[in-house]
């Protein structure tokens, strides 16, 4: 019905590229416009100012010799003021920017190692945008923005990285077990040397109010019965703790059976044998 009235529709964002007779007329801006079809006047075609997105997944190899897929977004749109241009410049848009992200990516990869391309995506990205804007300037495109958003090594370069990387914390986990060890084994000997000292110190405390206990048991005992010696204090005080050894092994429910000698003899003979044993070890 608008070819009938000479009448055309072009939408907003777009442009319509106008010809007569085949020739390049006008570009048409949004909105309502009259082509007179029989004086020649006819639609070529539209051109969409929209911005676009292609991603170009791209094989290559780096530099250590690993082949990665990398995978480049570019954002691009046409020129209103160059619409002719990108309408008759170009066959296939898509395809031209793939072809020159290609050569982009294959000539700065390589250069790199792989961990160095992970690294600098950012200046790759850099690269291809300065590249494919030099480009495609001149038939009419503008670049926005190019991201690399994926890099790709082969699946066994990535299993083996990772088998790399789990091996280096295992060791980091490895030394900071060991080092907990080592902390807990050095904390339990400083335990167990400072419960030794004080039991010692206990020991030799307890020991030394034994001696201190006898020989005010003997002093006393000199003074208050005349024409006694302390031999013959320390001889009552054995037997009087030797009895009262008996006493306690005999009240003890669960002790186990001693058998010693007994007898008024056998309380001499212990007697001289503990005084002989308390001289030898002073």
């Amino acid at each position: 019905m608008g070819n009938l009235f000479c009448c055309v529709q072009v939408g907003q964002s777009t442009v319509a590229i106008k010809e007569r007779f085949g020739r390049f007329e006008d570009v048409l801006e949004p909105g309502c416009h009259c082509l007179p079809w029989f004086l020649g006047s006819q639609l070529a075609g539209h051109l969409s100012l929209r911005l676009q997105q292609l991603d170009v997944r791209c094989e290559t190899k780096t530099k250590d010799n690993v082949f990665v897929n990398v995978v480049a977004s570019i954002q691009y749109r046409a020129l209103a003021d160059k619409a002719s241009d990108a309408f008759y410049k170009l066959t296939d848009t898509r395809k031209q920017i793939q072809a020159y992200v290609f050569d982009v990516i294959r000539a700065s990869v390589p250069k790199l190692n792989l961990d160095d391309v992970f690294e600098q995506k950012t200046e790759i990205a850099k690269a291809v945008e300065e590249e494919l804007e030099k480009a495609m300037s001149a038939y009419g495109y503008e670049i926005a923005q190019t991201l690399i958003v994926d890099i790709e090594p082969d699946v066994h370069v990535k299993r083996a990285m990772n088998e790399i990387n789990a091996a280096a914390r295992m060791r980091v986990a490895a030394n900071e077990k060991a080092e907990a060890e080592k902390i807990l084994q050095i904390k339990r000997a400083e335990g167990e040397a400072e419960s030794k000292y004080l039991s010692g110190l206990g020991i030799a405390r307890q020991r030394q109010a034994i001696v201190d206990g006898l020989r005010d048991s003997v002093l006393g005992f000199s003074v208050n019965v005349p024409g006694t010696t302390a031999k013959d204090v320390m001889d009552m005080v054995l037997v009087t703790q030797y009895f009262d050894t008996m006493k306690e092994i005999g009240a003890a429910s669960k002790s186990s059976a001693v058998f010693i000698p007994h007898g008024p003899g056998a309380v001499r003979d212990v007697a001289t044998q503990i005084r002989e044993g308390l001289l030898q070890a002073a």
